[in-house]
C-alpha cells in the first residue's frame, strides 16, 4: 500500500493551498456576504457552478486512502484509488469523502481542492463516530443502559473533540431508531425499546457533537440523525428487510428521537436503506418532504445512506441507475453516499427536464451552507493539523471518561446472596471462558479508529484490582462458538481450585451490528456447556454477560447466583468491569431493552398493548394473550437492574389525584437504602391511561430519576406530570390528550409494582 504520510513539501503545499483560498471566488463570495446573508452569498457561488460541479457538491465517497478498520466496513472504498479520488476533487466532481485515514490525507485532499480546483469549495470530511474515535467509549445500548443523558453527552463530546482533532467536519451519529427486536443486529447502535428514553439520548448526543460554542468551532463536529426512518422495524429483525407500521406507530414511536436530535440542532439526516409500507425510505417523498420539510420544517441536510440510492433497483423500486438517481434526487435526498449516481447521472437529468434546476440548486445550498456553518469556508484547514491529531487522542482524562462510562453501563440482573461485590484479598478467582482474557471482542461492533489492541482487557482490569494477582487464575474453556479441546476440563480444574469462578461469555463483537441478524438470541451452545459444566462444580459462579443486544437465557447462566451484563465497554473494558465487581463503583445502570424468555417472544417491548384477553394475575389460563410457556412478561424487564444497597419504596403521595387541563399533578415518593452498601437508584414513573379512542400501553414510562443512597439515607422524589405529558396520537393522526381516569407507577422497573395509585384527568 503506498505510504500517504506527510512530507515536508506537502505543509508547503498546504500553506500554499491557504493563500490561494483567500483569494479564491468562493471565499470572495460568501465571506464576504457574512453568515447572516447565507441564502444570497450561496447563490452567487452556484451561479458560477457547472451542472457537474453542482452535481459534485453532492457526492459523497469512502475515502479511497481509509482509516483504521474502515477497509473492511466500506470495502468499496478499499479498493478505489486516492490519485483516481484527488482527480475528481481537482475536477470538481466530489464534495467530500468519509473514513479517511485522519489528518494527513485530509491535508492532501483539502490542498488539492483550494489549489487546483477552479472554484476551492472546501472538501467535507465524515466519519462514523458511532462510539467513541481512538478513545472508544461504550456501545451506545450500553451507555443507554446508565440511564445518564448527561454521561452521554460527555462522551460524544470527548468523541467529536478527538475526531476533530483528526480533521473530521461530519459524524454519521447518532443512530436513534428505536429498536424492539432484539434479533436485529443494529440496536447496539442505538438506546434500546424506550421513546422516551430514546428521545433524551438523542438530544445528549447531538449536544455532545457539535458542542456549545458553535458548529464553526475547530473542535465541533456536526451530527447525523439515523436512520429516518423505521429502521429498527425490519420484520423479523432482518436487516435491511422491509417495514410495514402505521402511520401512528410512526408518529408515536420512531418519529419522537429525530424530533429531539433536530430539537438539540443536528443539521443533517441520514434516509434508511428500508421500505416502508411499499416505498423505500431513500425514494420515499412522503417522508423525506411532506413530513420531514413541510410538516417539521426541518432546513437541513438529508443524505442518503451507504449506497441507499443504488438499492432502489434492488428494491424493485427503479428500473436503472439513472431512475434511482432521480427517484431519490426529487424525493429529497440531497446527497448521495458512495453510489456515485448523482454527479454521474444529474447533469444528464437536469439537461433533459427531469429534474428542476431549482431542485439541484437547493441541494447544493444546503451543502453549502453546512460547509459555511462548519468554519469551513472561513478556513479550509480548520481541523485540519496532524500535530494536534497526536496530542487530543487517548487523553488521561478522555481514557478516564471511558472507565467511568463503563462503570455506569453495567447492569447487574442477579446476586442471590450478595455474592458480589467480591472482596480484594483472600479470595482464589477463576476467570473463565472465551472473554476472560485478551484484547478482543472489548470496543464492541462499529469502531472505525479504536482498536483491541489500544484497550484493556478483563484479565489484567481484574489482576490490577486484587491485592495479589496470583491469586487469580485465567482459563478459556471454550471458544466463542466453538469448543476447545480438553477446554472444559481445564474449566473444571480451575474452577474446583478457586472460591469463586468469574465465567466471562455471550457475543462476540461480530455477532452484532450491521448485517448481524440472529435468528436464535442465546448463549451460544459450546459456551452453555462450559458454563454447565462450571456450575456442576458447586462453586459460586458469576456470570459476566457480554453482549450487544438483550439474550434469551436460560440454563446454568440464568441459575448463576450473580449476572452482570457489561456489554462492549470500549477502551477501558476490563478496569471497568472489576471496578463494579470488586465494589469500588456500584452498579447502577438499567436495561434499555427487556430480556426475553426465549428467542420466540421477539419482537417483544415493555409498553405493548394489554390485548382484550390478557391473562390476570397468577397462574395462566386457556384462551388469554400469552405463550404457552410463559407469560407475556419479560424475563429480565425494560428499567430493570439491581444495587449494591437494599432499596425500599414507601409513601407514595399524588395529592388529591387529581390534573386540571392547565395544571400540574405533583407525585412524592420515599426512596430509602436499608443496607450496607452506597446505591445508585433509578427511580421510574409510568403511567397507563385506562380507556381511550386509541388503545393505550400497559405501560409508558414519562419520566426517571437517578439518585445516590448512602447506607442508611432516605429521599424524597418528587414527579410532577402535565397534560401535555399523556397525550398521543388520536384518530386523525394529530396529538390529542383525553380526560379519564389513569393508573400510576413509581417503580424499579417496567414490571415491577413498587408504588402504585391512580389519578384523574379533568
Amino acid at each position: 500500500m503506498k505510504d500517504w504520510r506527510i512530507s515536508r513539501r506537502a505543509a508547503l503545499v498546504g500553506a500554499g493551498a491557504a493563500v490561494a483560498w483567500a483569494s479564491s471566488p468562493a471565499r470572495a463570495l460568501l465571506a464576504a456576504a457574512g453568515q447572516g446573508a447565507l441564502p444570497a452569498a450561496a447563490e452567487s457561488l452556484i451561479g458560477r457552478m457547472t451542472v457537474e460541479e453542482k452535481a459534485g457538491q453532492l457526492t459523497l465517497m469512502a475515502a479511497a486512502w481509509a482509516g483504521g478498520a474502515a477497509v473492511s466496513l466500506n470495502p468499496a472504498g478499499a479498493s478505489s484509488n486516492f490519485d483516481a479520488q484527488l482527480g475528481e476533487v481537482r475536477a470538481g466532481r466530489l464534495g467530500g469523502v468519509f473514513n479517511g485515514n485522519g489528518a494527513a490525507m485530509a491535508k492532501r485532499m483539502q490542498t488539492v481542492a483550494m489549489r487546483e480546483s477552479r472554484l476551492k469549495v472546501p472538501m467535507l470530511f465524515a466519519a462514523d463516530i458511532i462510539h467513541g474515535f481512538r478513545t472508544v467509549f461504550p456501545v451506545p445500548l450500553a451507555e443507554a443502559a446508565s440511564f445518564d443523558p448527561d454521561l452521554a453527552r460527555r462522551t460524544a463530546r470527548a468523541a467529536g473533540a478527538e475526531a476533530a482533532a483528526s480533521g473530521i467536519d461530519w459524524t454519521f451519529a447518532p443512530m436513534v431508531d428505536i429498536a424492539r427486536d432484539a434479533r436485529w443486529g443494529r440496536g447496539v447502535e442505538g438506546s434500546g425499546e424506550d421513546v422516551l428514553l430514546g428521545r433524551m439520548m438523542a438530544d445528549a448526543r447531538v449536544r455532545g457533537f457539535q458542542g456549545d460554542r458553535g458548529l464553526d468551532a475547530p473542535d465541533a463536529v456536526a451530527a447525523c440523525a439515523k436512520h429516518f426512518a423505521a429502521y429498527g422495524a425490519a420484520e423479523a429483525g432482518l436487516d435491511y428487510s422491509t417495514v410495514d407500521v402505521s402511520e401512528r406507530t410512526l408518529r408515536e414511536t420512531y418519529f419522537p428521537p429525530f424530533q429531539s436530535a433536530f430539537g438539540a440542532g443536528a443539521p443533517t439526516v441520514m434516509a434508511s436503506f428500508n421500505e416502508i409500507s411499499g416505498v423505500p425510505a431513500t425514494a420515499n417523498d412522503w417522508l423525506l418532504t411532506e413530513v420531514l420539510r413541510r410538516q417539521w420544517g426541518f432546513d437541513g441536510l438529508v443524505v442518503s445512506d451507504y449506497t441507499g440510492d443504488e438499492e432502489l433497483i434492488g428494491h424493485g423500486f427503479a428500473a436503472d441507475a439513472r431512475e434511482a438517481t432521480r427517484l431519490a434526487f426529487l424525493a429529497g435526498v440531497d446527497m448521495s453516499m458512495q453510489s456515485g449516481f448523482y454527479i454521474q447521472h444529474l447533469p444528464d437529468l437536469v439537461a433533459a427536464g427531469e429534474v428542476p434546476m431549482e431542485r439541484l440548486d437547493e441541494a447544493v445550498r444546503r451543502v453549502l451552507a453546512l460547509k459555511l456553518r462548519l468554519g469551513l469556508f472561513d478556513d479550509p484547514f480548520r481541523r485540519i493539523d496532524p500535530r494536534r491529531e497526536k496530542t487530543r487522542v487517548r487523553t488521561r482524562e478522555t481514557l478516564a471518561l471511558a472507565r467511568e462510562a463503563g462503570a455506569k453501563s453495567i447492569v447487574m440482573l442477579k446476586n442471590d446472596g450478595d455474592l458480589l461485590p467480591l472482596p480484594r484479598t483472600g479470595k482464589r478467582i477463576a476467570l473463565i471462558g472465551p472473554f476472560a482474557s485478551g484484547q478482543h471482542d472489548l470496543i464492541g461492533p462499529w469502531n472505525v479508529y479504536g482498536t483491541d489492541a489500544e484497550a484493556v482487557d478483563l484479565a489484567t482490569g481484574v489482576r490490577a484490582a486484587v491485592s495479589d494477582a496470583a491469586m487469580v487464575s485465567v482459563t478459556a474453556g471454550s471458544g466463542i462458538n466453538d469448543a476447545l479441546d480438553d477446554g472444559i476440563a481445564a474449566a473444571v480444574a480451575a474452577a474446583n481450585a478457586a472460591d469463586i469462578a468469574v465465567l466471562a461469555i455471550g457475543e462476540s463483537q461480530s455477532m452484532s451490528g450491521e448485517a448481524q441478524s440472529r435468528s436464535d438470541i442465546v448463549v451460544p451452545p459450546a459456551q452453555m456447556a462450559l458454563a454447565e459444566a462450571v456450575a456442576a462444580t458447586g462453586k459460586p459462579v458469576v456470570i459476566l454477560l457480554r453482549t450487544g443486544r438483550a439474550l434469551a437465557l436460560s440454563g446454568a447462566v440464568l441459575n448463576a447466583p450473580s449476572i452482570l451484563v457489561p456489554w462492549f465497554l470500549g477502551s477501558q473494558d476490563g478496569p471497568a468491569i472489576a471496578d463494579v465487581l470488586f465494589g469500588k463503583v456500584g452498579p447502577s445502570a438499567r436495561l434499555p431493552v427487556s430480556f426475553p424468555h426465549a428467542t420466540g417472544q421477539e419482537p417483544y417491548h415493555y409498553d405493548h398493548k394489554i390485548t382484550g384477553r390478557p391473562n390476570p394475575a397468577g397462574p395462566l389460563q386457556p384462551y388469554k394473550a400469552h405463550f404457552r410457556e410463559f407469560a407475556n412478561e419479560a424475563l429480565f424487564p425494560f428499567g430493570h437492574g439491581l444495587t449494591y444497597g437494599t432499596i425500599s419504596y414507601t409513601d407514595l403521595d399524588i395529592g388529591d389525584g387529581r390534573l386540571s387541563a392547565d395544571g400540574v399533578l405533583t407525585i412524592r415518593a420515599n426512596i430509602a437504602n436499608t443496607g450496607t452498601h452506597a446505591a445508585e437508584e433509578v427511580v421510574q414513573l409510568y403511567v397507563h391511561d385506562v380507556a381511550a379512542s386509541i388503545t393505550r400501553p400497559i405501560r409508558e414510562l414519562k419520566a426517571f430519576r437517578k439518585i445516590a443512597l448512602k447506607p442508611g439515607e432516605r429521599q424524597q422524589v418528587t414527579f410532577t406530570l402535565r397534560r401535555a405529558d399523556l397525550q398521543f396520537i388520536g384518530r386523525d393522526l394529530k396529538p390529542t390528550v383525553e380526560p379519564g381516569r389513569f393508573q400510576l407507577w413509581v417503580a424499579p422497573s417496567a414490571q415491577a409494582e413498587g408504588l402504585s395509585g391512580a389519578f384523574t384527568l379533568a
